[in-house]
């Protein structure tokens, strides 16, 4: 498989990075609008002079154009170290699609792109991100660094896994979430984008594993991605149709309508009872419908950035 073939088929993600700076950008450009006036000069790659530090860093140049002190931010000054955790398995691939727009995502492709944005942040504020992604194996880890060599890393990464096609890739989220809770020694920031689909064990053994990332005094922040037309509301036509488990192979034949009521209710309930446990567990929830813009996943960011200290 030529690789480079493979990702010119995904319209959207011929460059992923800048596509993410396109959504970084338009969120940037709204931010006036929200309580976050103001805060923009965080993404610069300065920071704005304090009486009392040294003169050192100062930004002359830019000083003679604006008439205000900025020092310049270096790489070995950083001031967040984030992990972002991807889980690949086979539902994350749905819905099933070929070509990748801004407008035209499935669950995986949604979470690449989030994650690329929240990347291009990152590395414009000049901190640490590092990147684990898994599905029935820890198929990639890369520890926080904040290169440029290191950010188009990830970049490549993140476009594998969006063009990769797992078959029958089955989640087991607690047990890789134990292994990069061992792997992560200084305290961040943590992202994780699961559909939170579970096969072989119930919950009580993810929140152990998120548990174990709390204990290590990381701050938790989990963006539950689904599809709220198909997944939620079950938005289908009542003709007969064959459901398939992607990652287990098993279906059923039925009309929609026949279990819409009780599916939907089914499905707000576990909606429920995940945010009821994260909040026991002081874990962020966050519901990432892929039919919306960032803005959610952005904001959620900037809020927890300035609550960690």
């Amino acid at each position: 498989m030529d690789l480079q073939d493979e990702l010119n088929k995904a319209e959207g993600f011929k460059n992923l990075e800048l596509l993410a700076k396109q959504v970084v950008e338009g969120f940037i450009a709204g931010m006036h609008k929200s309580p976050f006036h103001g805060f923009s000069a965080e993404f610069a790659e300065h920071k704005i002079y304090n009486r009392g530090e040294s003169t050192r860093h100062i930004d002359w140049k830019l000083f003679a154009k604006t008439d205000k002190l900025y020092t310049k931010r270096y790489d070995d000054e950083t001031n967040l170290r984030c992990h972002i955790i991807l889980d690949n398995s086979s539902s994350m691939h749905y819905p099933k699609m070929e070509d990748f727009s801004i407008k035209s995502l499935n669950k995986i492709g949604f979470s690449v792109l989030a994650t690329a944005s929240l990347m291009q942040i990152l590395k414009r504020q000049r901190d640490a991100v590092g990147l684990s992604i898994y599905s029935d194996a820890y198929d990639y880890y890369a520890p926080e660094k904040g290169s440029e060599r290191h950010h188009q890393m990830l970049l490549n990464h993140l476009s594998e896994a969006v063009i990769s096609k797992p078959l029958n890739k089955v989640t087991e989220t607690y047990k890789y979430l134990h292994e990069i809770a061992e792997k992560i020694h200084r305290r961040s920031m943590i992202f994780l984008f699961t559909d939170m689909f579970q096969t072989a064990e119930d919950g009580v053994k993810l929140f152990e594993a998120l548990r174990h990332l709390k204990y290590n005094k990381h701050e938790v922040i989990l963006f539950h991605v689904f599809d709220k037309e198909k997944e939620q509301q079950f938005d289908f036509d009542n003709n007969p149709k064959r459901f398939i488990d992607v990652e287990t192979g098993e279906y059923i034949n039925l009309y929609a309508d026949t279990i819409k009521e009780n599916y939907m209710k089914s499905v707000k309930d576990y909606f429920e009872a995940l945010r009821l446990k994260c909040m026991q567990y002081k874990i962020k929830y966050v519901e990432a419908d892929i039919n919306t813009d960032f803005n959610s996943i952005l904001t959620t960011y900037m809020v927890e950035r300035q609550k960690f200290g």
